[in-house]
């Protein structure tokens, strides 16, 4: 159960339709035993009320810059200092903008540039204006300022378009919320994760490769960080941003990501395994593009190392956790990869199910057990995972001590 006792919470709310969605947020917040206050923009009021969000917070709702009651004390002040956390959500496209530019034309704005709380925001917008450069140029500026970013999730929108930009669930938020205020049930650990696919050059134009989105690597890496974790994230070729928090190594080949990893992975005390590594490369590799002449072309290929195996024959080793994505049979295979490659945990998968999908299920397989963990938004089973991963942990540790 969250736990938020006497932790004081400014809900700032922009104009978005999204917006609706604070008032659960508002109600979890409020059961955790956050003590919360509403700052809202005029455009949030065209789609929630300041009367619903009075009721549901306890508190009265503040709205104008220029305040004749509040303003006596220099209210926009005291309100700013008053907060343990600020937390923006929906966090408009214009909204995100006037941030990262330091505007303080209204109150929320006002209450950002004074406070000294930490500052997270929970984007919601159309999925063309969270691609847009501008936005993530934004976002990159608010990242810099260590301001926290939570979301968006992908899906279904308001207007009919599908991807990125939903803000992030409530329940999901007030999670986040949770972990500001607690030292992290991975606090203190050093994880390596790798994610993404490789790429295996065959000329300069051509390369050998998978359809890994590296979404599951991404989710993990962010969630292992909000949990205190110090996160290493050894990534393949991907288009995604880099978690707040998290220290990201780029790599393209299998050969790259095999040197990364054991140089990271010293003093690590877990690596997951997410990435997608060619199993093979070609040979040789030409130095100029191949012309097509024949029907047939023959490449001949080379085994790649096996980077998990290598980190599991370490001594010592960290915990080693590993991915099956599998198209048949998925436990029995995902077992057979456990102990070939003497792995302490594995979460298996079918594999075409997720291929760039935001969501996942997934079997988690270890020597004496199994566990099922439904389908949900990657972020979500994210958590679950490193929970059961952090529980290892502590296993291992205690059998060492033993």
């Amino acid at each position: 159960m969250l736990s938020l006792t006497n932790k004081r919470i400014l809900l700032g709310i922009t104009g978005g339709i999204a917006a609706y969605k604070c008032a659960e947020l508002t109600r979890l917040l409020t059961k955790a035993g956050a003590e919360i206050r509403v700052a809202m923009t005029q455009a949030a009021t065209e789609f929630i009320t300041p009367l619903t969000m009075q009721a549901l917070s306890g508190n009265r709702v503040h709205l104008d810059l220029l305040d004749t009651e509040a303003e006596a004390a220099m209210g926009h002040i005291e309100l700013a200092r008053w907060a343990d956390l600020i937390l923006v959500a929906p966090a408009s496209a214009d909204f995100i903008a006037r941030m990262a530019h330091g505007q303080a034309s209204d109150l929320l704005a006002t209450l950002i540039l004074a406070a000294r709380a930490p500052i997270a925001v929970a984007p919601a917008m159309n999925q063309g204006m969270w691609a847009d450069p501008g936005t993530q140029e934004n976002l990159q500026v608010l990242k810099s300022r260590n301001i926290h970013i939570w979301g968006p999730d992908s899906g279904e929108q308001a207007c009919g378009d599908v991807g990125p930009g939903r803000m992030m669930q409530p329940e999901l938020l007030a999670e986040h919320c949770a972990a500001m205020f607690e030292a992290g049930f991975l606090a203190g650990k050093k994880l390596v994760i790798t994610g993404g696919p490789t790429r295996e050059a065959i000329d300069p134009v051509r390369f050998i490769s998978n359809h890994s989105s590296g979404k599951m690597a991404y989710a993990l890496a962010e969630e292992a960080a909000n949990a205190g974790a110090d996160v290493v994230l050894v990534s393949g070729p991907v288009d995604l941003a880099t978690p707040a928090s998290v220290k990201r190594l780029d790599v393209l080949s299998a050969l790259e990501m095999h040197a990364a990893v054991m140089e990271q992975v010293v003093n690590a005390d877990i690596f997951i395994g997410v990435a997608a590594v060619a199993d093979y490369r070609p040979a040789e590799v030409a130095e100029e593009k191949i012309k097509k002449h024949d029907d047939i072309m023959q490449i001949e290929l080379v085994k790649n190392p096996d980077i998990i195996s290598d980190v599991a024959d370490l001594s010592p080793r960290p915990l080693v956790v590993g991915f099956a994505a599998e198209t048949e049979n998925i436990v029995a295979n995902g077992r057979g990869k456990l102990e070939k490659k003497k792995l302490d945990l594995l979460f298996a998968n079918h594999a075409t199910s997720t291929f760039n999908s935001d969501s996942i299920s997934v079997t988690a397989i270890s020597e004496s057990s199994e566990q099922e963990f439904t389908r949900g938004s990657k972020q979500a089973v994210a958590r679950d995972m490193l929970l059961l991963i952090s529980d290892a942990l502590k296993n291992s540790q205690q059998g060492n001590a033993a």
